[in-house]
């Protein structure tokens, strides 16, 4: 059994940086989306957006309970390593994809950094963040 600090994730997403599943339809009805190797990332911008994150982890991609929590907690700590180097009025909801598994928290964090870049809600800082090494 995987604990924390081997999987490469720490700290749990605090409550306010959740996206509430009622934001879910707004986002999707944009359709502005961006694809990655292991996620696809829907994004909005406006007054009501509060730099949250949505996670979706399909039954259909993953079919054991074990493999889609360890691709939400992936999606998760990259969102929550990076988004401080996004602005203020970005709701993002990411979508773990079939090439998600097996990857490590870094893997992913370099995706979700692309996927932000396609979707030019990145902002560069000075001091980049890094998972934890597995």
């Amino acid at each position: 059994m995987n604990s924390p600090d081997q999987s490469g994730c720490g700290v749990p997403l605090p409550g306010p940086f959740r996206l509430d599943s009622s934001k879910y339809k707004r986002i999707f009805a944009e359709k502005r989306s961006v694809y990655g190797r292991t996620l696809v990332m829907w994004v909005t911008r406006g007054s009501d957006a509060g730099r949250r994150v949505g996670v979706v982890v399909s039954k259909r991609t993953f079919r054991r309970a074990v493999d889609r929590n360890r691709a939400k907690r992936l999606l998760r700590e990259a969102f929550r390593l990076s988004r401080h180097q996004m602005p203020p009025d970005v709701d993002v909801i990411l979508i773990a994809r079939a090439g998600i598994a097996g990857k490590r928290c870094q893997d992913v964090m370099r995706d979700f950094e692309a996927a932000c870049l396609r979707a030019k809600v990145w902002q560069p800082s000075c001091a980049p963040q890094r998972c934890e090494p597995a």
